[in-house]
């Protein structure tokens, strides 16, 4: 699978309507959604479809036509996400009407089209599930903590402190996550423990 870590764009124009499609990532596509119905607020219509990753590593898919006939625009525009076989990503088509119906046929070949359009333009990455944990540090350990996922370039996604440590969320490749195991599992005698862990952490004792 594939994925992007950063907007694409491409454009298109078939009789006469102008089709705007953005590639997203799923973390940025609410965001993106509310920026393009201000930044167009005279497009006819803004077509959408994702596809991402669930905690339970099942596929999400969503599309929407947004008052296009039904099955001409979201169908297909997710269709090219399945075909590009991209995950946790999003794409938006904002169409500008140019005073041509296009038909179902005409409609369908255009979104198609303009969604992969923009996935031939973007830089595809190779996707890696990660898998969010969550834990709670006593200030004692906080620099050690720190350090090792400073050292290994593991994302955190937040961190908060409270009278007596920190609560850290973390996004672990599962590689990542049983080194860091490795590293912190006789902590729980100094008062470190996980307050969520990836499913497929569940059987480990801690």
């Amino acid at each position: 699978m594939k994925t992007i870590d950063e907007i694409f764009k491409a454009q298109v124009e078939i009789k006469k309507s102008n089709f705007l499609a953005f590639l997203t990532p799923i973390s940025k596509f609410k965001t993106l959604h509310e920026q393009l119905k201000n930044d167009h607020p005279k497009a006819v219509h803004i077509v959408w479809a994702y596809r991402e990753l669930n905690k339970f590593s099942q596929i999400v898919e969503n599309q929407s036509d947004d008052g296009e006939p039904k099955g001409t625009s979201g169908a297909p525009s997710l269709n090219a996400l399945r075909g590009a076989d991209l995950i946790n990503v999003g794409v938006f088509i904002v169409r500008y009407f140019g005073g041509i119906k296009l038909g179902t046929g005409g409609l369908v070949r255009a979104y198609g089209s303009a969604v992969n359009l923009v996935i031939k333009d973007a830089i595809l990455l190779d996707f890696t599930q990660k898998f969010q944990a969550i834990f709670f540090v006593p200030f004692s350990l906080v620099s050690r903590v720190e350090h090792f996922l400073n050292k290994e370039m593991i994302d955190t996604l937040w961190r908060e402190f409270d009278g007596v440590g920190a609560v850290w969320s973390v996004n672990f490749k599962q590689d990542e996550f049983l080194k860091f195991y490795e590293f912190c599992k006789d902590f729980s005698l100094f008062g470190f423990k996980f307050l969520a862990l990836p499913l497929f952490a569940k059987e480990l004792s801690f």
